[in-house]
C-alpha cells in the first residue's frame, strides 16, 4: 500500500491529468509519458486509479513497469491487474484531450519481457538501476487497447 504522501501526490496528479487534458507540471513527472490505469482492487472490488509512466511499443499497445521504486514487493495496481486483466486507461492525445479506453494487460515473460526491458533501459536507464536494487524480477505489463 502506498504511503499517505504517495496517495496524496497520486490523486493530485490524477486531477491535474483530466483536468489539463493529459498535462502534468510536478516537477518529477512533467517529461513523463503518463497514463492513468484504473484496475479493479483484488480484495475489494473497488476501482483503483493509478498515475504511471509509460511507453508505446507500437498501435493500441503501452508498456507499464511495476517497479514500485525498486520496493521488495509488486505494487498494489500490479496485484490487482494480475488478479483481472481487464483494466481501463486514459491518454493525453496530440489534440491536447484525454481518451479513456477499455483494456487488457498481461505481464510480458521470457524473451519479450527481454526485448521490453532493453528498449525501457534504452530510454528510462534509471529502470535498470531499479531492477539492480531489488531481488524481484520487476515486472512488465503489455496494455492492449483500441483507438
Amino acid at each position: 500500500m502506498p504511503t499517505p504522501e504517495i496517495q496524496a501526490l497520486n490523486r493530485s496528479v490524477i486531477e491535474e491529468f483530466r483536468a489539463s487534458n493529459g498535462t502534468v507540471t510536478h516537477p518529477r513527472l512533467k517529461d513523463a509519458q503518463l497514463v492513468l490505469l484504473t484496475t479493479t482492487g483484488a480484495r475489494t472490488g473497488q476501482s483503483r486509479t493509478t498515475p504511471l509512466a509509460y511507453f508505446s511499443d507500437g498501435p493500441g499497445r503501452i508498456v507499464l513497469w511495476a517497479s514500485a521504486m525498486a520496493a521488495p514487493v509488486h505494487p498494489a495496481w500490479y496485484h490487482n491487474l494480475a488478479a483481472d486483466p481487464h483494466v481501463t486507461i486514459e491518454l493525453g492525445t496530440d489534440a491536447g484531450t484525454v481518451e479513456r479506453f477499455a483494456a487488457t494487460a498481461a505481464t510480458a515473460t521470457g524473451a519479450e519481457r527481454d526485448r521490453l526491458f532493453n528498449v525501457l533501459a534504452a530510454s528510462r536507464p534509471e529502470i535498470t538501476a531499479h531492477q539492480g536494487r531489488t531481488a524481484r524480477q520487476i515486472p512488465l505489463v503489455v496494455v492492449l487497447y483500441q483507438r
